[in-house]
């Protein structure tokens, strides 16, 4: 019987284990998208001001996602980034759908599978935003312009931390290619 109890036990502790970082790695977020959402007014070219790390733009600086209305209505996404490591520009194409929820698209880069892209906040002039995803795993604040103002970005972090993303994991992106290119258009 004492056997078989510490044979229990020893199954049971590392399960136990587990499952409690499993559980404490999982944070619950208020991915609720806004209410009012006007698609037209969102498309365009929007850079990354920051976002949570993720295997497909790490290491990737001078980031800007453009959105564009397809005949079929569908959206193609355009994300371009400037690898630091390579140091040549990395571009990849995506498809977004729209949902019963406006504020609420789908976007795939892989194939058939999609992934929920919500937009958190949206200021009335659609200058920047804050974008999520289903879970807690993807977040980004947007702005129409390379540089964002300060207290505009403290407030959209303030925001992500109350509905319960880890804001300690924002990355600010750098966006000095972008700013550079921009001074010389206007020049």
């Amino acid at each position: 019987m004492k056997k078989l109890i510490i044979a229990s036990v020893l199954v049971a502790a590392p399960i136990a284990v587990i499952a409690l970082i499993c559980c404490r790695n999982r944070r619950s977020v208020d991915n609720t998208s806004v209410e009012t959402f006007d698609l037209k007014s969102y498309l365009g070219r929007w850079f990354e001001i920051a976002r949570l790390d993720h295997s497909f733009e790490r290491g990737l600086s001078n980031c800007i996602a453009t959105y564009t209305l397809k005949s079929d209505n569908t959206i193609r996404v355009l994300n371009q980034g400037w690898n630091n490591e390579n140091g040549k520009w990395t571009v990849s194409e995506g498809k977004a759908k729209t949902t019963k929820t406006l504020s609420l698209l789908r976007v795939s880069f892989f194939g058939p599978f999609y992934s929920d892209y919500r937009i958190l906040v949206i200021d009335p002039y659609y200058t920047y935003a804050l974008v999520g995803s289903g879970s807690g795993k993807y977040l980004w604040i947007l702005s129409r312009t390379p540089e964002l103002d300060s207290g505009v970005c403290d407030m959209l972090i303030a925001e992500a931390q109350r509905r319960g993303y880890d804001t300690s994991r924002l990355i600010m992106v750098d966006q000095s290619k972008n700013l550079e290119s921009i001074t010389n258009q206007e020049a």
